[in-house]
């Protein structure tokens, strides 16, 4: 049976099914909740391991944020550096932000007054940048330098011996007497091969020890290994990390922009 509508009841038809397609697109936009029993179970092996959890925030709404502010987390992981200025705007001023992603030389001077850590310095000209804005802010800005040790040709950093010609710029040379650099960073490949990722972490943390040991004076700031991310911090921490680097576990999967 063929039903036909009249102009108002199209009309009312239409209207209905926009706002059942708006509560769709909410629902979407918000269909992973914080899991705050993953957090805090990830924040107590933190704590036992010694590790310092950086909560990987990014495309995330504030109100996802201020749940684990709420819960007493300060330290936030954040890629995109406009995502980065209009949270820092918004939220509360004692949020340490991190900036994991790749940065670009032009974007520093928009971080440089209030970042708390940059962990993907992958290049001297970076490290240049960086110098000048943090100058101009009359602080010091802490980095960490980016090693490349995933087998992607896509992912950033220095490699072995470029990362030696940075540490002596920086810790012989003092080159750059507004930046601290406070340790390295990796990312591991994307695999499902353990002992890849493993051997992987296990080059950076030998590198990691070589540089602590070749500039023992810059022993005690020189302290932070960052690596290990959602699908790979175990194995990350029992390779000797520091720092990880977790988003997904805590905030649920990311809603690519359509």
């Amino acid at each position: 049976m063929v039903q036909i509508l009249s102009e108002s009841s199209h009309i009312e038809f239409i209207f209905v099914n926009f706002a059942i397609e708006k509560i769709h697109i909410q629902s979407k936009d918000n269909f992973m909740p914080v899991d705050l029993v993953a957090f805090k179970d990830l924040h107590q092996y933190a704590v036992e391991h010694g590790v310092e959890l950086v909560a990987v925030s990014k495309t995330k709404p504030n109100k996802d944020i201020l749940v684990l502010y709420e819960n007493g987390h300060r330290v936030f992981g954040e890629n995109y550096v406009q995502e980065l200025l209009k949270k820092h705007e918004e939220l509360p001023k004692d949020i340490q932000w991190h900036f994991i992603g790749h940065l670009q030389s032009n974007k520093v001077k928009f971080i440089a007054p209030f970042v708390s850590l940059i962990h993907g310095v992958d290049s001297i000209k970076l490290l240049q940048a960086i110098e000048k804005e943090a100058k101009k802010n009359n602080r010091i800005v802490s980095c960490l330098l980016q090693m490349h040790i995933a087998k992607e040709e896509t992912k950033f950093g220095f490699d072995i011996e470029e990362l030696r010609s940075a540490a002596a710029e920086i810790f012989v040379e003092k080159n750059f007497p507004h930046v601290e650099v406070v340790g390295l960073m990796g990312m591991a490949s994307f695999s499902e091969n353990q002992d890849l990722i493993q051997s992987e972490f296990q080059q950076l943390k030998s590198t990691f020890d070589d540089i602590k040991s070749t500039y023992p004076e810059e022993s005690a700031s020189f302290k932070i290994l960052s690596m290990g991310m959602s699908s790979d911090y175990k194995t990350a921490v029992a390779c000797g990390s520091n720092m990880i680097r977790v988003g997904s576990v805590i905030f649920g999967a990311r809603v690519k922009a359509s």
